[in-house]
């Protein structure tokens, strides 16, 4: 056996065996809240998506982006915490549309996620934690973009 397909087989077993142990769920928070993802402003996106709990400001929750994006069509963002979270929301008001991005969070798992977006001006971004007591957990950056990366 060479030694790709006998670390695909090991692999394999290996996920055949934890998987039954792990509680991995996923929301399609298109289908479930679709006005969320039609709200122009993060306000309205953030009420759709999460109702019409109060925010608590959070130093708790870390977003890592530039203060100047030269190019509005791939901005790197990067967001910590250890706070026990279900879910995080990414929002903001330059695009048409105000949600970006929403990723459900298993139980236990490490919240350090890396990822790019478009913004056509500067604008706001907006992250929502919701805690798994309900909790809603916001912290936010103004991103000054020169060169618009929706068409502009």
């Amino acid at each position: 056996m060479d030694r790709r397909k006998f670390l695909g087989v090991g692999l394999a077993a290996f996920a055949a065996i934890v998987a039954p142990g792990t509680n991995l769920r996923a929301m399609d928070f298109r289908a479930e809240k679709p006005k969320a993802w039609e709200a122009e402003k993060s306000v309205d996106a953030i009420k759709e998506l999460y109702g019409s709990a109060g925010l608590k400001k959070s130093d708790k929750i870390k977003l890592t982006a530039p203060k100047l994006a030269e190019n509005g069509g791939s901005i790197p963002i990067n967001i910590k915490s250890k706070l026990d979270l279900e879910s995080v929301a990414i929002f903001q008001d330059a695009n048409p549309r105000s949600l970006t991005a929403v990723f459900t969070i298993p139980e236990g798992a490490i919240i350090d996620y890396d990822f790019r977006i478009k913004m056509r001006q500067t604008a706001l971004v907006t992250i929502v934690g919701k805690g798994r007591d309900g909790t809603l957990y916001t912290t936010g950056k103004e991103i000054d973009v020169s060169i618009g990366g929706c068409g502009g």
